[in-house]
């Protein structure tokens, strides 16, 4: 049985072999279910070709069907008609699928492109008007809510080819396209593709990770309250907008991945799928957090939706990968409301439901594009979540390290620089499983919204509004600068195997994050990006993005996170110093306020090298208090060196 290889792996997984044994089995099952009443997964996850408008080439006209099992009566309602609800009722067909045909020769002129559509339902709660859930587009009504549209067929053409197929090291550039404008109002996906992609080229990251584009009816809940699961958000533009926004990001060399919510689903009946046939048909109940609805994983039609939606958002608009959110909540009943303290806890309380559906989500798209980039952002570290389904494991690609951005926002709340310990700050960079992929990140959107503060604000506090000038000397300022270029780049070179950095932090954007809402008085002030303090030459924030570009040149061109082994060669806790080897290069890092002049360590061979970067450099915001010309040679394996004060440093051995 596969599920032995995680075992051999870990032996402490003996205990749970049968739960792994049954993971398999019962995914199994389910899969020679699927294959035998559709034909195949490809064909299961094709429900979005079957409902919502299909244009039948051979009638003429459009078919719209819609899964309403539950329903008494359902007519097509819309500008088309007059929202007339008696003029187009739908047929009950097989399976609770609901359908009408509209010739081209009655309704060519009058449902185009654009018009305004809805569903009139009969059901146990009522007779009411619902957008339908496989609506392409949806438009904001001037009062409240959405109305849904009749998209048409898509005249976007395509421009680029690309694969996903060279990205061995994701480095992810994680982006909000509404908030992605300096100005006080929401951004569209062109204005992204114009104004923020060439930003992401230039410090030389090759994913975008793009969140809020499911659409969702509350702007402020980040795109986390999905409503129209195959609708792009209409607030920042057409679909066709977005395919330009993908495209234009393949030109560039630029993987597009999705932050796809499947974990849960927006309350709201009126705008999505709650109560659609007068029944809870696609929930089982309310996740306590968000105040939301769970799916029923256990319907082989949720799990259809779902898979379809994935399937949906890689043909129709060609993104490279997905990020499951919340992926936590789904794999408990409890949501992940337990301390995770030994193994037992992973397997306990599963929704093993929710389980084979990640399962099959996994095998799908890898089956569509086999460069897909799959990232799980689960919290609770739940064993085999990176490996493959076959070994008992869930089938992602990367899981997020979660626990580092934790891990340092607790370290600086809680204790002085002259407090931290080397090795425990390395410890927690390199703890992980090994045979599982981690995408490391120092902070995210989390640590950059109202109630919490980035890296930056921790660091340097009120000062960053006052204290940034070129013009300006500031203790507090240099220190922030010099630890915020350090946490985040020996996050990136030890903590996983991709790296993930959330917009306008590479330059330690000195806001929080504040969507507009009623407590705010509706204000854009906090939701957007002030890109000009990185652009302006007498402001200090141009010294942190100048130094995540070099990091991430530095990365790519050694291919640092891809090597997988790293080699402590020096740790001093009194000192604050801390040295290792990693990709054939020498990572040395002072921590602490006092600078060696002939500081010492053992490299374990004799070789000459090359200081090849610098935290300390002056156009990156330090002193110049290195010569990157010299040759520093390891006689007898010990190499001495000068270490000033919070400073990285990174050497290569001579050729």
């Amino acid at each position: 049985m596969h599920a032995l290889t995680l075992i051999e792996k870990d032996p402490l997984l003996k205990p749970f072999e049968q739960q792994l044994v049954n993971r398999i089995e019962w995914y199994q099952n389910t899969k020679d279910y699927i294959e035998k009443h559709f034909g195949s997964l490809d064909r299961f996850a094709s429900a979005h070709e079957f409902f919502g408008f299909q244009y039948d080439e051979k009638k003429q006209g459009w078919w719209f069907r819609d899964w309403l099992p539950n329903a008494s009566y359902v007519s097509l309602i819309g500008d088309f008609n007059g929202w007339d609800r008696g003029a187009n009722p739908l047929r009950r067909g097989n399976y609770g699928a609901w359908e009408i045909f509209l010739s081209d020769d009655e309704y060519k002129d009058k449902l185009v492109p654009g018009s305004k559509v809805k569903m009139h339902v009969h059901g146990e709660n009522g007779q009411l008007d619902r957008i339908p859930a496989y609506i392409r587009q949806v438009v904001q009504k001037e009062d409240h809510g959405f109305d849904g549209v009749f998209a048409g067929i898509s005249q976007y053409q395509w421009k680029n080819e690309f694969s996903a197929k060279d990205i061995k090291t994701p480095l992810i550039y994680e982006a909000h396209v509404g908030m992605a404008t300096e100005e006080e109002r929401v951004g569209t996906y062109r204005e992204f593709a114009e104004n923020i992609l060439p930003r992401i080229k230039k410090l030389g990251y090759n994913c975008v990770q793009l969140m809020a584009i499911q659409e969702h009816p509350y702007y402020g809940s980040f795109g986390y309250q999905v409503s129209n699961y195959f609708a792009p958000s209409s607030r920042f533009g057409s679909p066709d907008d977005l395919r330009y926004l993908i495209d234009t990001a393949h030109g560039m060399g630029i993987a597009v991945i999705l932050d796809v919510v499947h974990s849960h689903a927006v309350k709201n009946r009126d705008e999505g799928l709650a109560e659609l046939d007068g029944t809870e048909q696609y929930f089982d109940g309310w996740q306590p957090d968000w105040d939301s609805r769970t799916f029923d994983y256990k319907k082989i039609e949720v799990k259809r939706f779902l898979a379809s939606n994935l399937k949906y958002w890689m043909k129709e608009f060609k993104f490279d990968g997905f990020r499951f959110d919340g992926v936590t909540s789904m794999l408990y009943q409890h949501f992940g409301h337990v301390e995770f303290t030994d193994y037992s806890k992973y397997f306990t309380d599963t929704n093993n439901d929710a389980i084979i559906y990640l399962q099959l989500a996994n095998e799908l798209i890898h089956n569509l594009n086999p460069d897909v980039i799959s990232i799980c952002e689960d919290m609770s570290g739940m064993p085999g979540a990176v490996r493959p389904v076959e070994e008992g494991g869930l089938g992602f690609d990367y899981r997020l390290a979660m626990g580092l951005p934790d891990f340092w926002f607790t370290l600086l709340e809680t204790k002085k620089d002259e407090d931290w310990h080397m090795g425990d700050l390395y410890w927690n960079l390199i703890n992980r499983r090994k045979d599982e992929k981690n995408i490391a990140y120092a902070e995210s959107h989390d640590q950059a919204l109202v109630g919490d503060k980035t890296l930056a604000f921790w660091l340097m506090d009120s000062a960053m509004y006052t204290e940034m000038s070129i013009f300006n000397e500031s203790l507090v300022v240099d220190r922030g600068i010099a630890l915020h270029k350090m946490i985040r780049f020996i996050t990136a070179v030890l903590g996983g195997e991709g790296y993930m950095n959330f917009m306008g932090n590479e330059f330690g954007h000195p806001e929080w994050i504040d969507f507009p809402r009623a407590e705010n008085d509706w204000s854009y002030k906090y939701a957007r990006r002030q890109w000009s303090l990185a652009d302006t030459d007498h402001l200090k924030y141009q010294f942190l993005e100048k130094f995540d570009q070099e990091m991430i040149s530095l990365i790519k061109e050694f291919n640092v996170l891809n090597t997988s082994e790293d080699y402590k060669l020096y740790e001093d806790n009194e000192r604050k110093i801390l040295a290792f080897r990693k990709a054939d290069l020498i990572f040395v890092f002072n921590f602490g306020q006092e600078s060696f002049t002939d500081f010492s360590f053992d490299t374990l061979e004799k070789a000459d090298y090359n200081i090849i970067l610098s935290s300390d450099d002056k156009d990156v915001g330090g002193f110049d208090r290195i010569d990157k010309e010299m040759v520093y040679s390891s006689k007898n394996h010990d190499l001495t060196l000068y270490l000033p004060s919070r400073t990285a440093l990174v050497l290569k051995k001579k050729a």
